[in-house]
């Protein structure tokens, strides 16, 4: 008689852990408390423009959650447009992401450096837009590039000398 209880606790505690949901899966491949655009303002800072060929300057873009709870779980997607073409930008070298939880109301920053590229220089990408998007997500906004042309890694306007950082938390 002793086996039954054991067997239906053993059964119950299974049945718990099924039922247990991290969110980190939704429809479509997407997590389900992730942000999307279309609950967030996505706002283009005051920018350290770089005033000349060969400087570095810094783009500042702030997320402020305009709806339910959601969750920042990796780096934003960022991508330089130019004449038809786009070239994604990848983590700032060393950078760690982190999962930050934003209630309504609250926002997180994440910024874009770039060293300034000689305008018609073959080497340099002349970006006329720049496209986000946030991580879980695949809708993106795009925004005007006004900070001038951006050099590229090695000459190559391909692989232009720009990153983006991790989100951070702004506020209390």
């Amino acid at each position: 008689m002793r086996v039954i209880p054991l067997t239906v606790t053993a059964l119950a505690a299974a049945l718990l852990l099924t039922a247990c949901d991290d969110g980190g899966g939704g429809k479509n491949g997407k997590s389900s408390s992730a942000c999307e655009l279309g609950g967030v303002s996505v706002e283009i800072g005051s920018a350290s423009v770089a005033p000349a060929a060969g400087d570095t300057g810094e783009v500042p873009v702030s997320i402020t959650n305009q709806s339910k709870g959601c969750t920042l779980d990796h780096f934003p997607t960022v991508s330089l447009g130019s004449g038809g073409s786009e070239v994604s930008l990848k983590p700032q070298e060393g950078a760690k992401a982190q999962q930050l939880k934003l209630a309504k109301g609250d926002a997180a920053s994440f910024s874009i450096t770039y060293v300034r590229g000689k305008a018609g220089d073959r080497g340099s990408l002349s970006a006329t837009t720049v496209k986000i998007g946030l991580p879980g997500s695949t809708d993106t906004r795009t925004f005007p590039w006004k900070y001038g042309p951006v050099a590229g890694k090695g000459g190559a306007a391909g692989s232009p000398n720009a990153s983006v950082s991790a989100f951070q938390q702004v506020g209390d």
